[in-house]
């Protein structure tokens, strides 16, 4: 605990800095520094006022403590330890909460990416289950949920489907969903009643708007085709060239987009794909060095680590990572991920204050 307090220390130290920064009329004459002071002095706030709570509830329990040996003043110390000692231990907890750092993508929206892996047309058929279910639990959550590139299976279901989920903090509630998930089942095909396994591979990735990108891609590294857009869409896509293929040169990353009715559309969408693309392609990357600067990490975010089974016929899903067994598939696949969600979060959490400890 040594090492933690050690910590919220430096933040007060700074807390104290910054309230002196923002009083500098050198700072208040530059608006740019002082937004950024203020900015950083609004997220520790709650960290400096609480630890002060912290250390004035620490004082008044030493003194009842020393009271409990004063017969007359005892049962008065006494009332009061029975209120500030857990009022203190939960002081405590939502400290080392606080004193989580924060992932500066958890307030994103993001580009999700679901494939059928193994298991042909039944991974396919379970990719377009899967998509179901984050549109549900997106409904679930008020967010918006917007399919922007498909590829569908001969069978149903999605070789590969792209949708965009916007709203508030959805990168944090679904970022520990990259991995693979595996389904075991009854296909609709099979005549004699086996259970088969597939996978369907999922990606999270943050998105990135211009102002987020403007170091990550380089215009002059990206090429740009139009085409005639093939499928749904009419006579209107096949008599026009509003299909657009956007390629980064240096990566080799591809973004192909015609669901959009005008060029203008599947540009912006295409551009917004590509950049969480490569973004999630330099995380890949760097993927080594960013484990071992933070281990708790639930999963590593590789679409290849198996990190969840769907088993229909005894209604159960287990998350490998954690442990953790539902016994009502039938309610997840409907979109009530809140359980989940919330034991992965739990569990990262943990594993990193006991990090920080």
């Amino acid at each position: 605990m040594d090492k933690f307090f050690a910590q919220i220390e430096k933040v007060v130290d700074r807390f104290d800095e910054l309230n002196e920064l923002l009083a500098d009329p050198e700072v208040t004459a530059d608006s740019n520094k002082y937004t950024k002071y203020a900015k950083e002095l609004g997220e520790i706030t709650p960290i400096a006022e609480s630890y002060q709570q912290y250390k004035k509830n620490a004082q008044e329990i030493a003194d009842d403590k020393k009271l409990l040996a004063d017969k007359e003043m005892a049962d008065l110390a006494k009332t009061e330890l029975a209120s500030l000692e857990p009022a203190q231990d939960k002081l405590a907890q939502e400290l080392k909460l606080m004193m989580i750092p924060k992932d500066p993508n958890d307030d994103k929206n993001i580009i999700i990416e679901i494939r059928g892996a193994a298991g042909g047309d039944e991974a396919n058929l379970f990719a377009g289950d899967l998509l179901n279910m984050y549109a549900r639990y997106s409904q679930s959550q008020n967010w918006q949920f917007e399919i922007v590139d498909q590829t569908p299976g001969e069978a149903g279901g999605f070789k590969e489907v792209v949708a965009n989920i916007s709203g508030e903090k959805v990168y944090s509630k679904l970022k520990f969903e990259s991995g693979a998930h595996r389904v075991q089942r009854v296909p609709i095909t099979e005549t004699q009643g086996r259970v088969h396994t597939s996978t369907a591979t999922v990606g999270v990735m943050p998105e990135f708007e211009d102002i987020d990108s403007d170091d990550l891609i380089d215009p002059k590294d990206v090429r740009e085709d139009v085409y005639r857009s093939s499928g749904a869409g009419g006579q209107h896509i096949n008599k026009t060239s509003s299909a657009v293929r956007l390629v980064h040169l240096p990566t080799g990353i591809k973004v192909e987009m015609q669901e959009q009715r005008s060029q203008q559309q599947n540009r912006a969408k295409a551009w917004q794909i590509l950049r969480s693309r490569v973004y999630d392609h330099f995380s890949q990357e760097n993927r080594e060095l960013y484990d071992q600067q933070r281990r708790t990490k639930i999963g590593n975010g590789d679409r290849s680590q198996r990190i969840r089974t769907y088993n229909f016929p005894q209604n159960r899903v287990t998350d490998h990572r954690i442990n953790f067994t539902l016994n009502k598939l039938d309610r997840v696949m409907n979109g009530d991920l809140e359980e989940i969600i919330d034991a992965l979060i739990i569990a990262d959490q943990t594993k990193q204050l006991e990090e920080m400890i």
